[in-house]
């Protein structure tokens, strides 16, 4: 199930980039830093303890995502790009496993086993120095 994040809980603000552009990196504003506050958001609580709990850099210690988008010389483009990334983060932590059931090896592969295990152990045993 995705969720789409309201644009007011979406914060940008425009910086220098480092990407490409020449010289006009040095004049204009083209790279984006986008921040979201995780705690203050309108998402599920369950899946903001996900995303609470994930180990990325672009999470602060407040819980505030930070992503910084320079990839473009377009300042659109790049706010575009960090918008996807935040969704993709958002999908990532609120996508469901399966449960595990737990199952038994079948018969074939406990034989298997016991059998490299018998091999094994000869090899192991030919080794030994031979006594008279």
């Amino acid at each position: 199930m995705s969720y789409s994040i309201p644009p007011h809980e979406v914060e940008f603000s425009a910086i220098r980039s480092q990407g490409p552009g020449g010289q006009n990196v040095n004049k204009v504003s083209s790279s984006v830093h986008l921040r979201f506050d995780i705690r203050n958001s309108s998402l599920p609580d369950a899946i903001k303890e996900k995303l609470l709990n994930l180990s990325d850099r672009r999470i602060t210690k407040e819980g505030v995502i930070v992503i910084k988008a320079q990839s473009s010389r377009s300042r659109d483009q790049n706010k575009a790009e960090a918008l996807a990334r935040l969704n993709e983060l958002v999908a990532r932590a609120s996508r469901v496993r399966p449960a595990r059931r737990p199952t038994k090896p079948t018969r074939s592969s406990q034989r298997r086993r016991l059998q490299s295990k018998a091999h094994r152990s000869e090899t192991k045993a030919a080794r030994k120095t031979v006594s008279d």
